[in-house]
C-alpha cells in the first residue's frame, strides 16, 4: 500500500510540475505580438455620366460601403438596380408558313449593375477593380417620333489604386451609333 502511496504521490508531483511550467509566466521586456491592425470601411462612390457634346444628358451616382477583412485586406460589394421591361414579339402559332402571327412577350433586364473588389495595399493606397455595367432603352427616334424600343448597354472593366479622399476618372467611352460619350468617376473615402 505504501508502494501505491508513493507512485500516486510522484505521479501527482509530475503533473503539477509540467501544469506549473506550461504556465510560466513570459520572462520580463518581451511584449507580445501586436494585434493585427484592422481594415478601415471604404466609401466609394461612382458618378455614371452620359453627354451629347459638351451637354451632360444625365449623371447617376452610387454608392458602396466595402468592408476589407483583418486576414487578407480584401472586400467586395456589388450594387443591383434595375427593372424588366416587357418585349413583344410576333411569332407564328405552329410551324406551318400559313400558321398566324400571335404576339408573344419576353423580358429584357434594365438597369445598372456594380461589381467592386476592394484590396488594401501599402501606404495607404488601395486598389479597387470594378466592373459597371448600364443598360436601358429608348423608344423615340429622329425628332422625338415613336420608334420601335432600342435596347442600349455599356459595360467596363478595369483596376485603379486610389487613396483616401482621391478620385479618378474610371473610364470614358464614345457610343459609335449616336456619338454620345459614357463617363465614370470615381471618389475614395476611408471611413472613420
Amino acid at each position: 500500500m505504501k508502494s501505491h502511496l508513493v507512485a500516486a504521490a510522484a505521479v501527482l508531483i509530475v503533473a503539477l510540475g509540467t501544469s506549473g511550467r506550461a504556465q510560466e509566466p513570459k520572462p520580463l521586456g518581451v511584449a507580445p505580438p501586436p494585434a493585427p491592425a484592422s481594415s478601415p470601411t471604404l466609401k466609394m462612390q461612382l458618378v455614371v455620366s452620359r453627354y451629347q457634346g459638351d451637354k451632360k444628358v444625365s449623371s447617376l451616382p452610387y454608392t458602396l460601403m466595402v468592408h476589407p477583412d483583418d486576414r487578407n485586406h480584401v472586400g467586395r460589394a456589388n450594387l443591383r438596380l434595375g427593372t424588366q421591361v416587357p418585349v413583344t414579339n410576333m411569332v407564328r402559332r405552329d410551324s406551318g408558313a400559313d400558321s398566324p402571327l400571335v404576339p408573344q412577350v419576353q423580358y429584357r433586364d434594365i438597369g445598372t449593375n456594380i461589381d467592386c473588389v476592394a484590396t488594401a495595399l501599402d501606404e495607404g493606397r488601395y486598389r479597387l477593380d470594378l466592373t459597371v455595367e448600364d443598360s436601358s432603352v429608348e423608344s423615340t427616334g429622329a425628332g422625338g417620333t415613336p420608334a420601335p424600343p432600342a435596347f442600349k448597354s455599356f459595360r467596363t472593366n478595369d483596376s485603379l489604386l486610389l487613396r483616401d479622399g482621391q478620385s479618378a476618372q474610371f473610364s470614358t467611352a464614345t457610343d459609335k451609333v449616336n456619338g454620345d460619350v459614357w463617363r465614370v468617376d470615381v471618389t475614395l473615402t476611408l471611413v472613420k
